[in-house]
């Protein structure tokens, strides 16, 4: 009777490695893809990966998890350049283990760009030092989770920063809020710098904050807050003609960039990396 619980024991413990995240109904590449964002950002450890402090690990190694025995390196690479906010980041560098010989081989590595709980995890990170670096700072959230956050602030929880991004989903904002947000929530960024808060941006175009040294961005740096429709949240309104002012600078962005050549492969930074961020 006791091998027989051990045996079950055994075989629910394997089912669950081998299983991969979000729901029957979606499909497989979504699947896949909530499996590689969760090992990249949160269980590179308990998966066994060794990580760089980067945040990289090694693609041979992720290829080899039971759960992702059906994934290959090709499939892995269209994930990655078909992921529309841009989460992952493939690369190839010199292995951290020498062959017999010294020489480091080259091989590929893979990081999500941000989103990490692992806190040793050091990104690449542009800092902010100035509110005209970015168009804007907003962070999209649900409405009931807004009549929390009103009081508290915004907390990073259990991540490294707090996400916000540089313009409402749809706008072509590639990364940073879910295009199911309920409620959004302005940063004034001025504001925030000058008390000292920091914010960063990352390499797929996120703006970072890890907050105060509690980890929250209080309630007074919030500039504006709407629901999706774009209507106002009573006592939120913020400045008279303030969110005119934001519209015309995410115009003027988009008429920048579109002004701007670019002969560079969009899939490829140089000749050693390519980029998804």
């Amino acid at each position: 009777m006791e091998r027989n619980e051990q045996r079950e024991s055994r075989g629910k413990q394997q089912s669950k490695k081998e299983r991969l995240r979000g729901h029957d109904k979606d499909a497989p590449d979504i699947r896949i893809s909530k499996t590689l964002s969760w090992v990249l950002r949160h269980g590179a450890s308990s998966e066994g990966l060794f990580m760089r402090p980067d945040g990289y690990v090694r693609v041979k190694d992720l290829l080899a998890l039971p759960k992702l025995h059906m994934l290959d390196f090709m499939m892995l690479e269209r994930i990655v350049q078909e992921d529309t906010k841009m989460r992952y980041h493939l690369l190839l560098n010199a292995d951290t283990n020498p062959d017999a010989s010294g020489d480091a081989a080259q091989i590929w590595w893979i990081r999500a760009n941000q989103g990490h709980s692992i806190k040793s995890i050091k990104l690449d990170l542009t800092p902010i030092t100035d509110s005209g670096q970015v168009p804007m700072a907003v962070h999209g959230t649900t409405l009931q989770a807004w009549a929390k956050i009103q009081r508290q602030g915004l907390s990073k929880m259990n991540r490294n920063h707090i996400h916000l991004a540089q313009g409402v989903a749809g706008e072509g904002v590639i990364s940073g809020m879910r295009t199911s947000s309920q409620v959004l929530i302005y940063i004034d960024l001025s504001k925030a710098l000058k008390a000292g808060i920091k914010f960063h941006i990352s390499e797929n175009g996120v703006v970072l904050s890890e907050g105060d040294e509690k980890g929250f961005l209080r309630p007074e740096f919030f500039w504006r807050v709407e629901r999706a429709n774009r209507q106002p949240i009573p006592g939120w309104e913020g400045p008279v003609g303030g969110l005119d002012v934001l519209t015309s600078k995410m115009e003027a962005i988009k008429v920048t960039e579109a002004e701007e050549p670019s002969n560079q492969d969009p899939l490829s930074s140089n000749t050693e990396e390519k980029s998804t961020s």
